[in-house]
């Protein structure tokens, strides 16, 4: 039977959370209550991003009681990327389903997404079309922000800050997210080949407590969005970006050359004093420059495919029930 159409496929949902001691036993029972009658293999995976507040005793708890329960305990805090990472390099299941710990995920939304995996996308993300947040501070630095990326990564889309999305597992696990990369999972999905859809969800305020990843990120995205689109377009061979900035510079320098001579040869003007003859020794030292970088580009490239098996995070333990074990896969923090 082809993947598109395999019934019943497993769930596990990745839930990053930080300092939401309010929030969890409410989520907690939504997603029971959500996924246990639809007769599917689930597990909730809860990554405790370094809270402190009682967020990990609610956690431990839980998965102390519940089989499904999962929760991965960080050391320290490391972001939502990370947290949502780990989740990930977890999950067993089928699916992904990241999600919010902050109750305005509604996980009703969870079957219409499984049903468009069904369909055969591999990753369906979520459109919060009526949002409930503040709009100076959240609503409209994020339409700026989503119209922005659309337009540079040529990837049309209406809310890529939706934490809420599905995504098969074998897709999800090939990402490797850092800084503020979470966003942009369906672009780096799609660079993969993978088929994504977007579908309206529902989109609550928030309950307890206050934002914990917030505008103050803007910044971080903005760089990861000069990133993501270098990855997209130069990531398999840098030489085509810096190898033609290069060529463009010697190109200039070549040009500033000759008229160098040229204004000496017709014009009698003294070289030493010629500003063009400066533009040409600066072109050929910028024009090097570019074409070593884009020589330890490719190099770095031709390293990471052969070794890819370093994180950027570090799990101290991960919790099941009646049991405690290590992750065995290597950790180095950020």
């Amino acid at each position: 039977m082809s993947q598109s159409s395999a019934p019943n496929l497993s769930i596990s949902v990745v839930v990053p959370i930080h300092n939401e001691e309010e929030n969890i036993p409410i989520l907690h029972q939504q997603l029971v209550d959500e996924l246990g009658p639809s007769g599917r293999d689930y597990e909730l995976i809860l990554v405790d991003d370094g809270s402190t507040d009682t967020s990990l005793e609610k956690l431990t708890q839980l998965a102390e009681r519940d089989p499904h329960v999962v929760v991965v305990q960080f050391r320290r805090n490391y972001g939502q990327t990370a947290a949502m990472q780990a989740g990930i390099d977890v999950a067993s299941n089928d699916v992904v389903i990241t999600m919010d710990g902050d109750l305005q995920n509604d996980p009703s939304d969870i079957p219409l997404m499984m049903e468009k995996i069904e369909a055969g996308f591999d990753l369906v993300h979520g459109w919060r079309k009526n949002r409930q947040d503040a709009f100076i501070n959240r609503k409209l630095p994020s339409k700026i922000a989503n119209r922005l990326i659309s337009k540079t990564t040529g990837f049309p889309i209406h809310d890529l800050g939706c934490t809420l999305k599905a995504i098969r597992r074998e897709i999800a696990q090939e990402l490797e997210l850092y800084g503020e990369m979470h966003r942009f999972i369906p672009i780096l999905a799609h660079r993969r080949g993978a088929k994504c859809v977007e579908v309206v969800t529902r989109h609550h305020a928030r309950r307890f407590g206050q934002t914990k990843y917030g505008i103050g990120r803007t910044t971080r995205v903005v760089l990861d969005l000069i990133t993501v689109n270098f990855l997209l377009k130069y990531f398999d061979s840098p030489m085509k970006l810096f190898g033609r900035l290069g060529i463009w510079c010697v190109g200039i320098a070549g040009v500033s050359a000759l008229a160098t001579i040229g204004m000496k040869l017709v014009g009698g003007i003294d070289m030493t004093g010629n500003p063009l003859l400066l533009q040409t020794v600066l072109s050929v030292m910028v024009g090097m420059q570019f074409l070593s970088l884009g020589i330890l580009g490719e190099v770095c490239t031709r390293l990471y495919y052969t070794n890819s098996s370093n994180r950027h995070y570090a799990v101290r333990r991960i919790i099941r029930q009646e049991s405690e074990d290590r992750m065995t896969i290597p950790a180095r923090a950020a």
